[in-house]
Parts: structure tokens; sequence; C-alpha cells
């Protein structure tokens, strides 16, 4: 069976974690705490996944199962102290998500429309600042569009890739960009299996660097990393819920 485009995404998201070795892995939304967890059951070995809450986790678990100290699937015990020593020390690699995100990597997760009166509140800005700053920071966008990819964010709560310590990756449920463009901006990297390269302009609303030349094609899963999604980390499916198709 082909692959599907969620784990497309899901492998997209592993490639993020690849070379980091022995930090901690966190992430935001289905796809990519599958991806944190297939890249530690395959090409990184040392990277610290979590149950999703303190433990520290002996092996990568299926998505929805907790750690069991007594049954030895904890390696430790991580508070929020020592989390935060993590992120201000750089030793976290985090996936987040982005309400918008604008071509410099400033992303918006805090309030949508103008700052004086805001349309809609969001999250706040929560860890984004210190984040982007201290350690290196990655996207994932399960819905790519213009109301994500913005000209410029409404409210700037994680900064840009020119002055965060390194923005690594954004993946989202059609392409891949980094921010390797002109003075640090966003690079289209690959487009998704079926994708076409017009899509993905028509659909970021500011202009992409790389769009214009030949755009490599996503790379799908291997048959062992199909395996571990489909058959151990989300036998449920969960993944199609976030990105079908």
């Amino acid at each position: 069976m082909a692959a599907t485009r969620a784990e497309v995404c899901a492998v997209a998201c592993a490639e993020a974690w690849r070379g980091d070795g022995e930090v901690l892995a966190a992430a935001m939304g289905t796809c990519s705490v599958l991806g944190a967890r297939l890249a530690r059951l395959t090409f990184e070995p040392k990277l610290l996944t979590t149950d999703g809450g303190a433990l520290l986790t002996r092996e990568a678990l299926p998505l929805g199962r907790a750690a069991d100290p007594a049954a030895g699937g904890a390696e430790g015990w991580l508070p929020f102290r020592d989390h935060l020593w993590l992120v201000l020390h750089g030793r976290r690699h985090v996936m987040m998500g982005a309400s918008q995100l604008d071509r410099s990597g400033r992303s918006n997760i805090s309030a949508i429309g103008p700052w004086e009166k805001p349309d809609r509140q969001l999250l706040g800005v929560r860890g984004a600042p210190g984040n982007t700053l201290c350690n290196p920071t990655s996207y994932w966008i399960p819905r790519h569009s213009r109301r994500v990819f913005v000209p410029e964010v409404d409210m700037a709560s994680g900064v840009a890739a020119a002055t965060a310590r390194d923005l690594r990756r954004v993946v989202t449920d059609l392409a891949v960009l980094d921010f390797g463009g002109p003075g640090r901006t966003a690079r289209l990297v690959s487009v998704h299996p079926g994708v076409a390269v017009r899509e993905v302009r028509e659909r970021t609303g500011f202009d992409l660097a790389g769009a214009d030349g030949d755009v490599p094609v996503t790379r799908e899963p291997t048959g062992e990393e199909l395996r571990l999604l489909r058959e151990v980390l989300d036998p449920g499916g969960l993944r199609d819920r976030e990105v079908p198709g």
C-alpha cells in the first residue's frame, strides 16, 4: 500500500531531527510527535522522547499510551524546571505550530488582527520567544494556506530566522520549507508527492525563494518506516485525521 500524505508528512517531520543526537525532541501535533518518535526508532536513537508529560520514555511510545514506570517504561523524570534548563542551554529541538508565519520566519500564536483591538485572542506568546532564541526550532503546519503564510505577522511571538538561534524547518501538508533564501527568508525545499509547485505558491502569501527552479519531491517513507508508523506508533490511524488523503 502506498504511503498516505500524512505518512509523508510524518517522515518529513522526522527528518528535521536528523543529526541532532542526544537532545530532547519536543513536538506539538500528531504528525510532528510521530516524526520525533520515528526518528528515535530509526536514524536518531539518542534522541530523548517523552510520553507527552514529564516522563522520559525508554522506548518511543505509540500515540496515546503513557509510560509505565513500574514496568520499566520510563527512563527518567523531567520536571518543568529541568525542561526549561534544556531550553535555555539549547539542548532541545522543538517543532511548534503557528497561526501565522511570515517570510522572515516570525511566528504568531498570540492574537489575530490589529494590536490595539485584535479580532481573535489565541494562546499568547507562551514559550515561543525563548524557544526561537535559545534552542533549535522547527514548525509543523497541517494546513498550508495564505491565512498561515502571511506577508507580515500581526504579532511576533517567535523571532525571525536572522535573529533565532537555529530556525530549522517548516513542514506542511504540501511541502517542506527552510530559511535558506536571501537574507534568511523562506525557501521551498521540496513538495510532497502529487503536489504541484504552483499549488504551494498559490497558497503562500509571499514569494518563496527556490520556487522558480526544479523543486525536489519530498522522500517517501521506507518500508520499515511505514511498518513502524502503521503497526507500532499509530495503529489507530490518528495521523490521517490530521492530514486526510
